[in-house]
């Protein structure tokens, strides 16, 4: 959202409460990353990244909900950084640089980069942080604060990891974990109660101000109930202006030219532009309006941030999950929390720092616990578990693999475990093959993938090289983007020398203009006048069986319809002629799986067959040489579900439709009910109402059959000799299945040929 643009007084204020939530939030994250960051980094590095990551990425971002500032992620990457430049500030002139790379990767519209990331692996690093948010915020809730707010890594700076530190009873708390309890357990009812929900205060920051005040109260009664030291938030407090400049450090642009520095920049630009391209991606996800972030915008934005960050002292920033899910989940709507929570860490930081260390860690803790349970949802396991297994490991791997190492670590693991995934795929999937039969014959359709690699060229040639000898082959490109040289070399050579050899035809569709191969259709799929000679009546009711199964399974055949086009310009032999209803859920050519000129299309209301749809189905077949006549009806007709009713209550079309002109259609469906007294009432029993409606459809079918024969001398004498044969179709709208009857009303199950 621009931010020239008019707030609404509700959207302003969720944002100005959200972004209150996040300043609380995010104000020991700061402090906690920037002490884990490695010995030498001042702790007012992480809180002047926490304010570049507010105010410089927050007005430049693209982004609606995501909020900026140092990364828990990038910690063991920066620890290991200052080692190898040797100082602080050098390490701050390779953030500086890091950010104009990031500026030149977004101006190069490289944020696409995330486009390529699995969705399995964005919900992996969600439910990942998800999880860990609540497996180290555990101690915290408990009263064990020796380890900082910010460290997220399973291997931790007092030589315990993750699951050790849920065990160390000895550093319990009593008073900070009576107030983490209280405030887990407030979170969880205002979460549940309709009415807290409704009020205008955020739940988090009703547990902030009663952590602070139940701290206040148990420190009162000393010994283990006392609330602080470590267990409160520990801000730098600064007594004037110019101590505030002091806190500030200035990059070593003498270091310029040293290599470890260059090394240590683009390790910082690659590693931050990843985490922030993957962050914004999960939430966006998480977004309840699904807005997307411009990624190559997003870089930019952090890649100003970024050089802010180097120049006046402060640690890299990314896109961060924790403030980002938090933001959301306290009503964020724009970017003006993530501005807000800046504006906040600049005021309370130089005005007010000594009310910020009345904040109790536990009652942070217990926000982050819940914001980690939203996040790691056992819904979510359920839902990746139903999406079979090529979803769910490398899902499940991903979060494994970030929880016990780090977030870096841990999305490249997943990542590399669902490169796995597609290249086995790829290797080890059989192309698609599907036989078709068309009306010029059997066609093997060979579908090729999204991706034809090299990892696909040994599978496609044993796929060709199996073809029997006088087959008709089409290689459908259709659905596919890229297509390797070697294998375009491939087709090439099997077209021109071995399908001749075995007198196999080779028609090609959806080929890229810049493949160099020519789209053709070898094979007939139209309907000609040698292939309407050949066929019989019960060979075109073969046809439209297929037809309707191939529609019912959403695999219809390949047609070039410009071809088509071409072919019946000059003239057309249809099929058949079929008479249906004009319900428009009942398109005989998407039914059956047809093509243009293979049908005659008669349709009328309730298929009922007047002087007009006889003379037209006469000259579908005298004329044009149609085999076979189709009287079509459906399920849930609305003509005769209206000349049932009406019947029933001895109503007209005019009286109860408004419609004038259909009651001779009335009429005339009316003699297919076979006794009006059996009539069901459609209000005291709608379900027999419905099939008895469907009963007389059929009926009504039945009877126009007849009619045609008894109508039409011409349609009689091509009927007794063979010529054309007259049947009835019944449709299903519900399920798309198409039966086939007799005059006799015996069912004509044709043997399908098709095959998969």
């Amino acid at each position: 959202m621009n931010l020239s643009q008019p707030y609404r007084s509700t959207t302003l204020v969720r944002d100005l409460i959200a972004g209150l939530v996040v300043f609380l939030v995010a104000l020991p994250l700061c402090l906690g990353i920037a002490k884990a960051s490695g010995v030498g980094v001042p702790l007012m590095s992480g809180l002047i990244a926490g304010i570049v990551g507010g105010l410089v990425v927050g007005f430049l971002s693209g982004s609606h909900t995501s909020v900026s500032g140092p990364a828990a992620g990038l910690t063991a990457v920066l620890a290991a950084q200052l080692l190898a430049v040797g100082s602080f500030q050098a390490l701050l002139l390779a953030v500086m640089i890091a950010g104009m790379i990031q500026v030149g990767m977004g101006l190069l519209r490289m944020g696409s980069i995330a486009d390529f990331v699995p969705s399995s692996v964005i919900k992996g690093l969600l439910a990942a942080i998800g999880l860990i948010l609540i497996l180290k915020q555990i101690p915290h809730l408990l009263g064990d604060d020796n380890d900082p707010e910010g460290e997220m890594s399973f291997v931790q700076p007092d030589h315990q990891n993750t699951f050790t530190e849920l065990f160390s009873f000895s550093q319990i708390h009593v008073g900070p974990m009576l107030v983490g309890i209280i405030c887990l357990v407030i979170l969880i009812v205002w979460d549940r109660q309709k009415f807290l929900k409704s009020l205008p205060i955020p739940s988090a920051l009703v547990v902030v101000v009663v952590g602070s005040l139940l701290g206040r109260l148990l420190s009162g009664y000393g010994g283990d109930w006392v609330v602080g030291g470590n267990h409160l938030v520990s801000v730098p407090e600064i007594a004037s202006l110019s101590e505030a400049q002091s806190l500030l450090t200035f990059p070593d642009f003498m270091a310029v030219s040293s290599r470890p520095v260059w090394i240590a920049a683009i390790t910082i630009a690659l590693v931050a532009s990843l985490e922030t391209l993957l962050n914004i991606e999960a939430v966006d996800r998480l977004d309840p309006e699904r807005r997307t972030t411009p990624p190559n915008r997003e870089l930019i934005a952090q890649g100003c941030g970024n050089m802010t960050c180097g120049l006046i002292g402060g640690l890299p920033v990314t896109s961060v999950i924790i403030r980002s899910s938090v933001n959301i989940n306290a009503g964020g709507k724009t970017r003006v929390s993530a501005l807000f929570h800046g504006v906040l860490l600049v005021a309370t930081v130089l005005l007010v720092p000594w009310l910020l260390n009345m904040i109790p860690l536990s009652s942070l803790a217990a926000i982050l616990l819940v914001t980690g349970y939203k996040l790691a949802n056992p819904k979510l396991l359920m839902q990746m578990w139903r999406r079979g297994m090529d979803q769910f490991l490398p899902f499940i791997v991903t979060v494994l693999a970030i929880v016990f190492t780090d977030l870096l670590v841990g999305i490249l693991i997943g990542l590399g475990f669902s490169l796995f995934f597609i290249l086995r795929g790829n290797v080890t999937r059989p192309i698609r093959k599907i036989r078709e039969r068309h009306l010029g014959g059997e066609v093997l359709r060979i579908e090729l993938s999204n991706q034809v690699s090299f990892l696909n060229r040994a599978s496609l040639f044993k796929t060709l090289m199996s073809i029997p000898a006088g087959s008709q082959v089409l290689l459908d490109a259709r659905n596919t983007t890229y297509l390797d040289h070697d294998v375009q070399q491939m087709i090439e050579d099997f077209e021109k020398e071995t399908a001749p050899a075995h007198k196999v035809t080779v028609s090609k569709i959806g080929f890229r203009d810049y493949y160099e191969f020519k789209n053709e259709i070898q094979f007939v799929n139209y309907a000609s006048r040698e292939l309407q000679q050949q066929m019989t009546p019960d060979d075109v009711i073969g046809i439209l069986y297929e037809g309707n199964l191939r529609f019912q399974s959403g695999t219809q055949i390949s047609r070039d319809l410009g071809k088509q086009v071409d072919a019946t310009a000059e003239g057309q032999f249809p099929l058949a002629v079929l008479l249906g209803c004009i319900d428009s859920r009942t398109p005989a050519e998407m039914v059956f799986d047809l093509g243009l000129g293979e049908i005659f299309s008669v349709r009328m209301a309730g298929n009922i067959a007047d002087e007009r749809v006889v003379g037209s189905i006469e000259y579908g077949c005298a004329v044009a040489g149609a085999k076979l006549v189709v009287v079509m009806g459906h399920s849930s007709c609305g003509a005769i579900t209206s000349s049932v009713k009406m019947t029933r209550s001895n109503e007209t079309a005019a009286r109860q439709l408004n419609c004038a002109n259909i009651d001779h259609l009335i009429v005339d469906i009316r003699q297919s009910i076979p006794d009006i007294q059996t009539i069901p009432d459609p209000e005291k029993d709608p379900a027999v109402f419905t099939e008895y409606v469907d009963h007389v459809s059929r009926l009504n079918v039945l009877r126009t059959m007849k009619q045609l024969c008894q109508s039409s001398p011409v349609l009689n004498d091509y009927c007794r000799d063979g010529k054309i044969r007259v049947v009835g179709c019944f449709y299903s709208i519900q399920n798309g299945i198409a039966i086939f009857f007799d005059d006799a009303n015996n069912p004509i199950e044709p043997v399908s040929e098709a095959e998969t």
